[in-house]
């Protein structure tokens, strides 16, 4: 794997987690680290829905930031759901 594509999901996931902290109300846990890790999740998670529901976003920047957003919402909603500190 290329220096460029590690940067390029790096960035897809920051501006997916920045997303998804905007759509799901409350704090993200780890500030801007935690809204990166979890828009790295949730690429691999949306990604996984979509394919298990045999719908393609298609291979451009702008899908890819789809995807990741919303595997991000739902590991966001799920995490401050499970979250008692609130």
């Amino acid at each position: 794997m290329e220096l460029g594509s590690v940067l390029l999901w790096l960035v897809i996931g920051l501006v997916a987690g920045g997303i998804a902290s905007l759509i799901v109300p409350g704090r993200t846990p780890g500030g801007l680290i935690g809204a990166l890790v979890v828009g790295l999740l949730g690429g691999f998670l949306g990604g996984a829905i979509l394919d298990a529901l045999d719908v393609g976003a298609g291979y451009t920047l702008l899908g890819a930031i789809l995807v990741a957003t919303l595997g991000a919402v739902i590991i966001l909603f799920v995490l401050r759901t499970v979250d008692t500190r609130t």
